[in-house]
């Protein structure tokens, strides 16, 4: 949605994105002094940015009825839209892949494959695999920790690197997932299809796992060779999660994929559990509820960021904030240091993606930053940051599982990934290792062999 109209940059426009941050940012350290578990996850991101929306229609100058009409705008957008509705089915697939089976035989594979010799290496590989087919980091540390835990003690292994190994492999699955909230988010943002910016993604997170991976088979080695109790192998249990990240690689619409993901699971589920349709109808209801918050919270950043932008604030954080931007390696510079400044205000990736996001698309426009790689460069430093906060909910979780024996900060040495990521995005910069060979078309808003395509 363009607007042509010519407005003066603003530093009072942003006041609500402050308020937002701050709620956020100070409630969490409020209630770490006070010693309240998970302490930055206990504000509901929604209720903080309706105080922000609140905010903006009381300190901009227009009138109600033209506030309220920019606000549905924003969160009517295409984009927004879209995203949202990304956000339920994405929901619904993991609720009944996950019901169906789909995560312990995820687990139970890796398991087999992976050498007892290499265990640490191979959690991480596991937990990336995972992470990837699930979409979700929180969830993928969640199930595996205890597992984890429990093969670091019986081989003699270092249970923060192992601990370290689990995170990592997470934040590298939900960095690359096709149905990752901080991928939709990415993608939707700055315009760009998901298998796009998964080509250009890899490209910088491969050779940081797989230094990653020599990193954990040479310092991770265990003392003791022990056996590894798995269940049996349902290969076809792991077959949804393959067929959402294929036809996702092919370029197929992420409606189809997801709507299939779905189908396909919900058919080994019902063979599983005496074709309980009612059980599976509230098992997806379900999936769709457990993306109530980012639904929420998309649609009122989206009307945010739309007030904020009429009002002149984007244009201040690019003439001001970000004064440092002269050109496209500055400006990917900027949008890296963005998205994780974001992320460690706010201990959420997702929520630090929906707020930088337009943003990142305005450095995008102005500096000729491949949109894909925006998306790419929003969602891998998001996820740095929430990979290696010691008040971020993966380590907090991990952490917490240990009853005692680890702090997050013991974790943090380890975290091997993350910080590589990081450095090869870093150099990706100034050595375009990770460019790609078909160019993005500014004037028409796509890649270069679309735009050929068109003119067939």
């Amino acid at each position: 949605m363009k607007d042509n109209k010519k407005v003066k940059a603003s530093a009072y426009a942003l006041i609500p994105f402050l308020v937002f941050i701050v709620i956020y940012f100070l409630t969490g350290i409020i209630l770490q002094i006070q010693g309240v578990e998970m302490a930055f996850y206990q504000m509901p991101a929604p209720v903080a940015a309706f105080v922000a929306v609140i905010v903006a229609f009381i300190i901009f100058k227009d009138d109600l009825n033209t506030k309220f009409a920019n606000f549905i705008a924003g969160c009517g957008n295409e984009d927004i839209i879209s995203m949202c509705l990304i956000y339920l089915l994405a929901g619904a697939f993991s609720a009944v892949a996950e019901a169906s089976g789909g995560r312990d035989a995820v687990v139970n594979l890796g398991l087999t494959i992976i050498p007892p010799s290499l265990i640490i290496a191979g959690i991480f590989l596991i937990s990336g695999f995972m992470a990837t087919s699930t979409g979700t980091s929180v969830g993928t540390v969640s199930a595996l920790t205890t597992v984890t835990i429990g093969l670091a003690k019986g081989a003699g292994l270092n249970v923060a690197m192992s601990l370290a190994a689990l995170i990592s492999g997470s934040m590298l699955g939900d960095n690359l997932s096709i149905i990752s909230d901080t991928t939709i988010a990415a993608t939707k943002t700055q315009g760009v299809s998901m298998k796009d910016k998964f080509a250009m993604n890899i490209k910088i997170a491969l050779p940081a796992a797989i230094i990653s991976v020599i990193l954990f088979i040479v310092f991770g080695r265990p003392e003791n060779i022990v056996p590894i109790e798995t269940g049996p192998i349902e290969i076809i249990k792991v077959l949804p999660y393959l067929l959402v990240l294929i036809t996702a690689l092919m370029g197929i619409n992420v409606f189809v994929v997801l709507t299939s993901g779905i189908f396909f699971s919900s058919i080994i589920m019902l063979f599983e559990n005496g074709f309980d349709f009612l059980g599976l109808s509230k098992l997806i209801y379900d999936g769709f509820t457990s993306m109530t918050e980012i639904f929420l919270l998309s649609m009122m950043i989206g009307g945010l960021s739309y007030m904020v932008n009429k009002e002149g604030g984007l244009d201040f954080i690019n003439d001001k904030i970000l004064s440092f931007v002269k050109g496209r390696k500055s400006a990917e510079l900027g949008i890296a240091l963005m998205a994780f400044l974001m992320d460690i205000s706010i201990a959420n990736n997702t929520v630090s993606i929906v707020i930088a996001g337009p943003i990142a698309k305005r450095l995008s426009n102005d500096y000729k930053v491949d949109p894909r790689r925006s998306a790419s460069f929003l969602d891998i430093f998001a996820c740095v940051g929430q990979g290696i906060i010691p008040y971020g909910i993966q380590l907090l979780a991990a952490a917490k599982l240990t009853e005692g024996l680890l702090a997050p900060v013991d974790i943090m040495p380890f975290l091997f990934y993350q910080y590589l990521l990081a450095a090869f995005a870093i150099l990706s910069v100034f050595v375009r290792y990770a460019d790609s060979k078909d160019p993005w078309n500014f004037e028409y808003d796509m890649p270069e062999s679309e735009v050929a395509s068109l003119h067939k």
